[in-house]
């Protein structure tokens, strides 16, 4: 019997103080996302979930071999209380011998800079800090303390805000970093995402280790708390004791389905206009799942408009052939298929509003580049995959790593290429527009992003088109980047 398979054998008869340690143990040792000599490092903000992960990694890290350190972000959000749970950390830190990292940020500032909403705007903090650490290899790993309160939490504010499938997965048991050869794996670990929170607590009582009670977390105005404190309890009394449990198997349920579509949909989506007949031999639920991958990055489509979409398609020579989309885009039923047809282009294919682009501009990566002489606006917008927007198409995202950090936005050139991602190599633009009967006097005006100097580099973003399969992010990955022109008000 191996070293490791003692400690699991010995761990099945300890007192109930063990019994986290031994469901950490056999979450790593099954996800195998552990080797001897990895330098992980715990997240620990000082509350409980926290706390415990990084006392448990502690007692297990020389059975597996690891060098174990403790990360802190300080989001200098409550004044006294965020110091006085640096230092508790810290002091945590430095009773085990562990090295600490430690970094802090400004999250009220960056929220009002990015109009993002203060959880978010943390949350992007942090895991900017996470990734900076590994990125710079100081670490190999980072856990964090999700539980399956988490989860279940997650999973229920989704389905009230409304979301498809891919929101309900909820959080991903490891997220893939941004490491250029993506060979890196489960970077961002979460060991007790099948654990309990009075389990976590009970843990700590049993060691005699306290812990930081954020005091946030009492304010019922925010959402979560109340799901937390009056709807969870109330679902366990008056409905299901184990509903916790189950909705964290819905979300992995929900995530197995999009790990499935996310590799069989680049198959099935091939070209624009979409022809009706295939369109309409697809069950409902692949129909829709076509129409939301086949929809320009500025969409964003909401049930009831890929409904619209399937009636036109669907539809006789008698019934309408367009519906009206989101910023004046369309889409109209044309020669045995559909296509989406772009806002404005139509009207004044040559000049004045929505005209070809003069020269260049420079799109910062994230950020956004307006032209004044033809309204056009551009974006290169973050996306929280976790979070994702309503009518969120994944066939339109970016790896960020794989972006350069400013590209240039002009419109189509002839010679220029571009990769779409169900082909074999990259393709003349021309011979894509013919293809998808894209009419000639609307090219001259057509957009497209290009990483390179002076406009004539690689084309990566033409409107209206997937992002090329090499420049998509990964299974696992937290963020992606959304090219997209916009409505310049």
């Amino acid at each position: 019997m191996n070293q490791a398979s003692r400690l699991y054998h010995k761990a099945m008869h300890q007192s109930s103080t063990s019994d986290l340690d031994h469901k950490v143990f056999s979450c790593l040792r099954r996800r195998h996302w552990l080797k001897p000599g990895d330098r992980l490092g715990v997240a620990v903000s000082g509350g409980a979930d926290s706390v415990a992960l990084l006392r448990s990694l502690v007692e297990l890290r020389g059975e597996l071999g690891i060098v174990v350190s403790a990360v802190h972000f300080n989001h200098t959000l409550r004044g006294d209380e965020s110091e006085a749970d640096q230092a508790f950390v810290k002091d945590l830190a430095g009773r085990y011998g562990l090295e600490l990292h430690e970094a802090r940020g400004d999250v009220v500032r960056r929220a009002k800079e990015h109009s993002l909403s203060t959880e978010t705007a943390a949350r992007e903090a942090r895991y900017e800090f996470f990734w900076s650490l590994i990125e710079d290899s100081r670490l190999d790993k980072i856990a964090t303390a999700h539980t399956l309160d988490d989860q279940a939490e997650t999973v229920l504010l989704r389905l009230m805000r409304g979301t498809g499938t891919r929101g309900l997965g909820g959080i991903h048991p490891e997220l893939t970093g941004p490491a250029p050869d993506r060979t890196s794996r489960g970077l961002i670990i979460r060991p007790l995402l099948h654990t309990r929170r009075r389990d976590i607590e009970r843990y700590l009582a049993g060691l005699g280790q306290r812990w930081r009670e954020d005091s946030s977390n009492r304010d019922l105005h925010h959402t979560r708390n109340r799901v937390r404190k009056r709807l969870i309890p109330l679902l366990e009394e008056d409905f299901n004791p184990e509903v916790v449990e189950r909705l964290a198997d819905f979300a992995e349920i929900a995530q197995a389905e999009e790990d499935y579509w996310d590799t069989e949909m680049p198959q099935l989506l091939t070209s624009n206009p979409l022809q009706i007949s295939d369109l309409m031999a697809l069950p409902l639920a692949v129909r829709r799942r076509f129409v939301r991958a086949a929809a320009p990055p500025e969409l964003q489509l909401e049930f009831r408009q890929i409904q619209s979409i399937l009636e036109v398609a669907a539809g006789t020579e008698d019934d309408p052939k367009t519906c009206n989309l989101p910023a004046g885009w369309a889409v109209e039923r044309m020669e045995g298929g559909i296509a989406f047809v772009p806002p404005k282009l139509q009207e004044e294919p040559r000049g004045g509003i929505h005209g070809p682009i003069p020269g260049a501009l420079r799109l910062p990566v994230p950020g956004k580049v307006s032209d004044p002489s033809t309204l056009r606006c551009f974006e290169a917008r973050r996306v929280i995959l976790a979070d994702p927007p309503t009518g969120y198409n994944p066939e339109h995202l970016y790896a960020p790593h794989a972006l350069p950090s400013e590209l240039l936005v002009r419109t189509w050139r002839f010679g220029d290429r571009f990769w779409p991602a169900h082909t074999k190599a990259p393709k003349k633009l021309k011979e894509l527009f013919q293809t998808r009967k894209i009419a000639a006097d609307l090219r001259p005006t057509w957009p497209v992003m290009v990483a390179g100097r002076e406009g004539a580099g690689e084309v990566i973003w033409v409107q209206g088109f997937g992002s090329p399969a090499h420049l998509r992010p990964g299974p696992g990955d937290e963020e992606a980047i959304l090219l997209a022109e916009t409505v310049s008000l």
